[in-house]
């Protein structure tokens, strides 16, 4: 199948946030890669049904398009709050973690997504950076504020970036999921809305940006994103539960 329009290089996310040079970050879209329906085109996921020589070309063009000089830490994610240090990953071994850490030069953290929201870290001084997946369930579970402890950093000095995930106009769920952050917080309730369906639409970004502010990460960028209604540009696993993954990477140059 021929890629879709954009080349890869060009389809890349630069996150909107002042982070210190040496840290680099980007998110994938669906554009750039050789993956074919449903997967089409850059899909980086070993674990939804693709090929597996085509995710192999999809994983070496985007290392190729970063000039990545080190193997990204691709996890096993599990909606859990297992934080790893990023230079432990090795490709032989499949890790069980939903977030990543490093001060390692050129060592890339990485997190896949499909409507749950990636979100970066960093320091200020730009000496250490995490990647962390963070879907409703990791969300409420923790995730967030296990990987801010594994920094050792004061908060203050964090900036966070929430990369693209499914929007609030778009985030249904059921009245489980509203108690589940509004026992964890009462003040939760401001990010749920009544649904038309007489369910609940969901802001995720909200609830991340409450955490890591609740954290005293008050520094806190992007979210303007929606990934279920912009079908050629990102995957959606509401939209087409058969699909592929962005993914999501940081690293300190």
């Amino acid at each position: 199948m021929p890629e879709m329009a954009k080349p890869l290089r060009e389809s890349l996310l630069l996150p909107n946030w002042p982070a210190p040079v040496r840290v680099r970050s980007i998110s994938t879209t669906r554009q750039g890669g050789v993956s074919q329906q449903p997967y089409n085109s850059l899909n980086p996921a070993d674990h939804v049904g693709d090929e597996p020589a085509c995710v192999a070309e999809n994983r070496r063009r985007l290392a190729a398009a970063l000039d990545l000089v080190k193997e990204p830490a691709w996890l096993e994610q599990v909606h859990g709050t297992t934080v790893v240090a990023a230079e432990t990953v090795t490709a032989s071994v499949s890790v069980v973690a939903d977030a990543a850490w490093t001060r390692e030069p050129g060592q890339p953290c990485v997190v896949m997504t499909a409507d749950c929201l990636p979100v970066l870290l960093c320091d200020r001084a730009g000496t250490v950076v995490a990647a962390a997946h963070a879907g409703w369930r990791g969300l409420a579970a923790g995730v967030i504020g296990a990987t801010v402890a594994r920094l050792e950093t004061p908060p203050a000095e964090l900036l966070a970036w929430l990369g693209p995930a499914i929007g609030p106009e778009a985030f249904e769920v059921g009245d489980e999921v509203r108690a589940t952050f509004t026992t964890l917080d009462a003040r939760n309730t401001s990010c749920f809305r009544p649904s038309p369906a007489g369910r609940w639409l969901a802001d995720l970004y909200q609830l991340a940006r409450r955490q890591l502010q609740g954290l005293g990460v008050s520094a806190v960028y992007g979210g303007e994103f929606c990934t279920l209604s912009e079908p050629e540009r990102f995957f959606s696993y509401r939209r087409e539960p058969r699909t592929g993954r962005m993914a999501t990477l940081i690293w300190l140059q």
